[in-house]
């Protein structure tokens, strides 16, 4: 079904777009933010709702995991947690959609709360897997990368075969719909970002899965010491600052405020999305390298005696 094109292009050969389910989606997306306005867990399960068009929120309060339908086939992307598989494949049914029609799974980065879904929902829907190049070794041995930041202290996750590797720019066209992967390395060496375009009749967006751009770790890591690290998260800022951005959402909800924005307590649409985020973490990111200084300087200052 698939086929290397020129461009480095994935393309699966389906056309139009599948009718919207009969649901009051105002009420779904009400549900949703209302059932996890307390829970934000990996696992716990949440209803389902539509965000735009085609998007479809299928995760769980803590994660978020999208389908994006077409008429002969679908796209999952991120896959929360192997407890949460049960609830995502509900939640595609609910919906109206057949989980045995989803035809590619793609991802942000490579951990448990992510990816360790993928091979549950690989077994389930018999669909394809498809990561870069740096989160294939991660999420075919089922072991955190040594040199992640938070090596230590999140659990391995079940092992999953990849069918193919994704390229930074290389996109997925379904039917009318082109998914771009941005290769977004900074929380991970694999992370992955997404843009592409959905329409709801005449009103279309761009809508961006921008990957975690946390740099959180484990308690003794410290950034200074990895510049590896560091150059990396700075070019990804860059890059998501400048992503043509309408609809942001995250992997982990809560950092696109996406609940309040489905909710309506917040715009849906905010076009300084994108560049707001990147800010923001970018500040973050200097924080804690300021910090780590500053206590670096704390410990080599001597008493007097």
């Amino acid at each position: 079904m698939f086929a290397r094109m020129a461009a480095a292009a994935i393309t699966v050969a389906i056309a139009g777009c599948a009718p919207l389910p009969p649901i009051d989606q105002q009420a779904a997306r009400a549900a949703l933010a209302d059932s996890c306005a307390t829970r934000d867990g990996w696992s716990d399960p949440a209803p389902p709702a539509t965000i735009f068009a085609n998007v479809h929120y299928v995760g769980t309060c803590g994660i978020t995991v999208l389908l994006v339908t077409s008429a002969q086939g679908h796209i999952l992307i991120d896959g929360a947690t192997a407890e949460a598989v049960p609830s995502i494949l509900a939640n595609i049914r609910t919906l109206g959609f057949d989980p045995a029609d989803v035809e590619i799974i793609i991802g942000s980065h490579e951990h448990v709360d992510h990816m360790g879904g993928f091979a549950a929902l690989k077994a389930a829907t018999g669909a394809r897997v498809l990561v870069s190049a740096a989160a294939k070794p991660v999420t075919e041995s089922g072991r955190v990368d040594p040199a992640d930041p938070q090596a230590g202290i999140l659990p391995d996750m079940q092992r999953v075969t990849i069918d193919d590797v994704i390229e930074d720019g290389q996109v997925i066209r379904v039917g009318k719909v082109s998914l771009t992967a941005v290769a977004t390395p900074g929380h991970t060496s694999g992370g992955t970002s997404w843009q592409w375009r959905s329409c709801a009749g005449a009103r279309c967006a761009t809508i961006v899965y921008a990957d975690s751009l946390s740099a959180v770790s484990a308690p003794a890591y410290r950034f200074t010491d990895h510049p590896e690290r560091v150059a990396p998260f700075r070019a990804t800022f860059a890059r998501v600052a400048s992503l043509e951005c309408d609809i942001l959402m995250t992997p982990h909800p809560s950092s696109s405020d996406l609940f309040a924005r489905i909710r309506g307590t917040m715009p849906l649409v905010d076009r300084t999305a994108c560049r707001r985020l990147a800010d923001t973490m970018r500040k973050r990111l200097d924080d804690r390298l300021a910090s780590e200084i500053s206590a670096e300087k704390g410990r080599s200052i001597t008493p007097s005696r």
